[in-house]
């Protein structure tokens, strides 16, 4: 039995390096995240949270190998959905690739089941991580919590809807939550692409648009 543990990890630390020394293919379990133009919206989330070396991302999925086709699981307008990899590039200004790093197959392999548990799940436009809705980011918080024994894998935040510089609610906030009718969740847990691509549990590896590693 003692022979069987130790073989098995062994096993598991050699394919955590060769999962952490190649940076070009894809893997189970890597996050991908992705800069898009939205008008304010975007430009509000940047502001408050910047991304790994100050850049910015306001959208997140989980990479997917199915087969030999690439796919990634995320949280989007219409629910949390599959998405082939190149049509996810499409909509792409940047878009960088995070690896966990120290971590093994099965492990990702898990996250994977996780988050496809969510699949036709709706977008969570309350931003609220305790209904039954899910923003991108919040797919991968949850998405890696199960996977990990039910214990936080990324930490949420306190989230704010305020400037750092005026100290002041942007205006596109007050105006999508009045909308909403309901009140601004200032201070209320959360988690956002930026804040995750700063972890130090990923390792950045890969601009998929300019072809640059870090």
């Amino acid at each position: 039995m003692k022979k069987r543990v130790i073989i098995y990890l062994l096993l598991s630390i050699v394919t955590s390096q060769l999962y952490s020394k190649n940076p070009f293919r894809f893997y189970n379990g890597d996050l991908i995240f992705q800069n898009v133009h939205c008008g304010p919206m975007c430009d509000a989330i940047n502001e408050v949270t910047k991304g790994y070396k100050g850049r910015s991302f306001s959208h997140v999925g989980i990479v997917w190998v199915k087969r030999d086709s690439i796919f990634v699981i995320e949280a989007i307008s219409k629910g949390v959905s599959v998405t082939p990899i190149n049509d996810f590039l499409k909509r792409s200004h940047e878009a960088v690739i995070g690896r966990i790093k120290r971590s093994s197959p099965a492990f990702l392999n898990n996250v994977i089941k996780e988050s496809l548990k969510y699949l036709g799940k709706p977008y969570d436009d309350d931003f609220d991580i305790n209904n039954d809705a899910y923003y991108c980011s919040e797919l991968v918080y949850l998405a890696f919590k199960h996977a990990n024994h039910n214990i936080p894998f990324f930490e949420l935040h306190p989230m704010t809807y305020k400037s750092p510089k005026t100290k002041k609610f942007f205006q596109v906030w007050v105006d999508y939550f009045k909308a909403l009718n309901i009140p601004i969740p200032e201070g209320k847990p959360g988690i956002n692409p930026g804040g995750i691509s700063r972890s130090e549990k990923l390792e950045m590896y890969l601009d998929m648009l300019s072809g640059k590693t870090f």
